[in-house]
């Protein structure tokens, strides 16, 4: 394995997936998932992912770093709290977090995730 490699999204086979219906809260949206990095053993994910417009129920075991590369969204937190998402933007989930994401225009982000 090199210790150093560039990414290549165009050689990942994306995956594609709904949010689970009872944690559906408005419109139909649809993930997109280029898996960049698993390494299940160290619990460490990393890739890109895109959504459709929509709104789900979200709830974190884990830790995420996201960057939003294109698109609008807000996270709305169970507290009230909300954050609106753009392109640029860099932020981190910790576990815990549970609220509702809602997509306002076709999102694309990087991740990384540490369970």
């Amino acid at each position: 394995m090199d210790l150093f490699q560039l990414v290549d999204t165009s050689a990942v086979t994306p995956t594609t997936e709904r949010p689970a219906p009872e944690k559906l809260v408005s419109g139909d949206p649809v993930f997109t998932t280029w898996d960049i990095e698993e390494r299940e053993a160290d619990g460490l994910y990393a890739g890109i992912w895109q959504s459709t417009p929509g709104a789900w129920r979200v709830s974190y075991d884990e830790w995420e770093y996201c960057r939003i590369r294109e698109g609008q969204s807000v996270l709305k937190g169970s507290d009230g709290s909300e954050q609106v998402l753009k392109a640029g933007d860099s932020f981190l989930i910790r576990p815990g977090f549970e609220g509702i994401w809602e997509v306002i225009e076709t999102t694309v982000k990087d991740y990384v995730i540490k369970v």
